[in-house]
């Protein structure tokens, strides 16, 4: 997908496609109980990174986002905040297109690594930053509180969730790109 104005129905097709993956994959958790909230490692992320570095900056952003928030809708626990995950999702796969998408960066096996990476990182630190404000203005902890439990148990697991996703996002980048440029999926 190139830089332009407006999508293409197969601009839109691998959005709903990379969306639908994002779901789908979400839905393979392991939860881990935290006085804060539920929270816990999913295998959502890596399609997040992927749709990016496959797709570009807005059609793996917007396929992030909307996969991500999709799931919240489907639980009454996350619901109120799917439009939180839209964002942090999507600002994942923007800057994990932004870094890897180019045909250039592609050509390098390194820097789509790189590209999942700032990727992951962004993501990390916004949804630690949403972490320590909902649990001090919506929840009531002292910011101590909040802070510590979201550094001590929710970074490091976002953390460890993020390099799951770097490394099986990576594989997959390596293995899928070329098909997709032989079907004239991705540019050449």
């Amino acid at each position: 997908m190139t830089q332009k104005k407006s999508f293409s129905t197969r601009d839109l097709v691998m959005i709903g496609l990379m969306a639908a993956l994002v779901f789908i994959f979400s839905k393979f958790r392991i939860d881990i109980p935290s006085p804060l909230g539920k929270t816990g490692i999913h295998f959502g992320n890596i399609m997040c990174l992927l749709g990016g570095m496959l797709f570009g900056a807005l059609p793996g952003g917007l396929a992030a986002g909307i996969g991500s928030a999709l799931l919240d809708l489907t639980d009454p626990v996350y619901a109120p905040e799917f439009w939180i995950t839209f964002l942090t999702k999507f600002a994942m796969g923007y800057v994990a297109g932004l870094l890897g998408h180019s045909a250039r960066l592609q050509a390098n096996r390194f820097l789509p690594w790189l590209a999942g990476i700032c990727g992951s990182v962004t993501y990390v630190v916004l949804y630690g930053l949403k972490n320590i404000l909902m649990g001090h203005f919506v929840q009531g902890f002292e910011w101590q509180v909040a802070v510590a439990e979201t550094m001590t148990l929710k970074v490091p697991i976002s953390l460890a969730n993020g390099l799951v996703a770097v490394l099986c996002a990576g594989i997959l980048m390596q293995l899928i790109a070329p098909a997709l440029r032989r079907a004239h999926l991705l540019p050449s």
